[in-house]
């Protein structure tokens, strides 16, 4: 793998982004609780014949936080800076959990500048959830922190929930340090932000290649949330690894990479610029 460049791209808020090899452009989008870490391991087989490029949403890891409110949309805008630094007209989006949702959001805005999506850990949003269930959603993320705690306290019983049983002490330190390295006022906006969204118009309207992926053991974003997604958009494929809890990239990086390389080889071209 050609050597891994790190540096920010403004202006501000300015995004981090790891970038490694070349070809058509494959932007790599965390979930709430990540980071542009939480790819490493996934970073050489990835960019086998891609440019690759993994961010820390805005927010999150080394970029800025930012005053005011989160408007969910300000990361697929933040999405587009990153395609115009990089000359991308269009690129390949692999999201998962709350990058999946920016990704939908991403394509259901800027459609033309979509290749092909992936989407991991997904559902269509959260309103299909009753308003009692995002209450509680937010409810338990947020009362620890606005208590006092800070995001290493609560880091291992929040990675705990997201694993699968079988999870290895390597798989769980990582999601323990990602939960443990967030920005706790931009990770409560960001938590008030998701649960406003909503795909399931837009989802059958893509008309890119999709790849849904997830794992069996999935307790957050469950096997059947994830076909409901690829029911809705026309031709999706979907691949189910099992034995793989909410970060299957991380619980299951062979069988992950071999489901999400296979997909973008099979569609290489598809964000070449017309």
């Amino acid at each position: 793998m050609d050597t891994c460049q790190s540096f920010s791209i403004g202006p501000a808020p300015r995004i981090r982004v790891d970038s490694v090899g070349s070809g058509e452009l494959l932007v790599l989008l965390h979930g709430i609780g990540g980071n542009r870490r939480n790819w490493r391991v996934n970073l050489p087989a990835l960019a086998a014949g891609l440019h690759v490029v993994a961010w820390d949403a805005r927010g999150y890891g080394d970029s800025d936080d930012y005053d005011g409110a989160l408007d969910f949309r300000d990361f697929a805008r933040d999405l587009v800076r990153v395609l115009d630094h990089f000359g991308a007209g269009r690129a390949h989006i692999l999201g998962l959990s709350m990058g999946s949702w920016i990704a939908m959001d991403f394509a259901a805005n800027w459609p033309e500048r979509v290749g092909t999506l992936t989407l991991c850990a997904t559902h269509t949003g959260f309103a299909q959830f009753s308003d009692a269930a995002k209450a509680e959603f937010v409810r338990s993320r947020k009362a620890p922190l606005l208590g006092g705690a800070e995001p290493a306290d609560i880091a291992l019983p929040v990675a705990r929930s997201l694993v699968s049983p079988s999870a290895s002490a390597e798989a769980l330190d990582q999601l323990v340090d990602s939960m443990a390295r967030l920005h706790k006022g931009s990770f409560i906006k960001a938590i008030e932000a998701v649960v406003h969204t909503d795909y399931r118009d837009s989802l059958p309207r893509i008309a890119v290649p999709t790849h849904v992926i997830c794992g069996t053991d999935d307790p957050l974003t469950t096997a059947d949330m994830a076909r409901e997604v690829a029911d809705l958009v026309p031709g999706a494929e979907l691949t189910i690894i099992p034995g793989a809890g909410h970060l299957v990239n991380i619980e299951k990086p062979q069988e992950f990479d071999a489901a999400a390389v296979g997909f973008l080889r099979r569609h290489a071209g598809a964000a070449t610029d017309a």
